[in-house]
């Protein structure tokens, strides 16, 4: 588990393209510092695991179902990452629950002179993002400002645009996305019971004896 509290913006240092795979190799000297094997780290947004480290550096394999879903597709080296340990039992929670299981990518549109800004939203992520409530872009834990059908805004404070990637992002850039876990899983829940709602109201019901 995550929170969306950005540690340090590491560094690709190489990127190896494997069979529907690809393995990267990320400067972290923070995270690393007690990073081992198997440990969790979250590499703008991504929850990926250390296959290597050393000097300051990890090594991780991103499958073909990340790749399709998130902004490392189209990683290169030299490209800045937000990065994030996993969280221990009893740490803070700084921001909001998160996996690391990103749901898609936006587009990074646009900031104001407030830090007012601006994501395009995909169709299918809309109705889990609501005013107010959580989303995580980059592995950012964000408060949602205001939303639409196709697009949401966030107030970014000085701290957060120095600290993380979103700082140095360009009008076009592809940023990851998760959507609060907890609107999954309400949704899931209610479908029987929705479905349930509408069949009686229908007259699906049958009468028993």
């Amino acid at each position: 588990m995550f929170t969306g509290i950005v540690e340090e913006i590491g560094e690709v240092t190489a990127v190896e393209q494997l069979t529907n795979a690809a393995r990267l190799r990320v400067r972290g000297p923070l995270v690393t510092s007690d990073a081992g094997h198997g440990d969790s780290i979250a590499v703008s947004g991504v929850c990926l695991t250390v296959v290597e480290v050393g000097g300051g550096e990890f090594t991780v394999d991103v499958v073909n179902e990340t790749l399709q879903r998130s902004s490392l597709a189209k990683v290169a080296t030299g490209d800045r990452v937000n990065l994030e340990r996993a969280t221990p039992a009893g740490g803070r929670l700084g921001g909001h629950i998160m996996q690391g299981h990103v749901d898609g990518t936006g587009v990074f549109l646009g900031r104001d002179e407030n830090g007012v800004t601006t994501f395009a939203l995909p169709a299918h992520l809309a109705r889990y993002v609501v005013e107010k409530g959580s989303i995580a872009v980059d592995g950012i834990s964000l408060t949602v400002a205001a939303v639409t059908d196709d697009r949401f805004q966030v107030a970014l404070i000085p701290t957060t645009l120095e600290v993380t990637t979103l700082g140095g992002r360009e009008a076009g850039d592809p940023v990851n996305l998760e959507v609060d876990v907890v609107a999954k899983y309400v949704e899931k829940l209610a479908e029987a019971h929705i479905r349930d709602q509408v069949h009686n109201r229908d007259g699906g019901t049958e009468e028993r004896s």
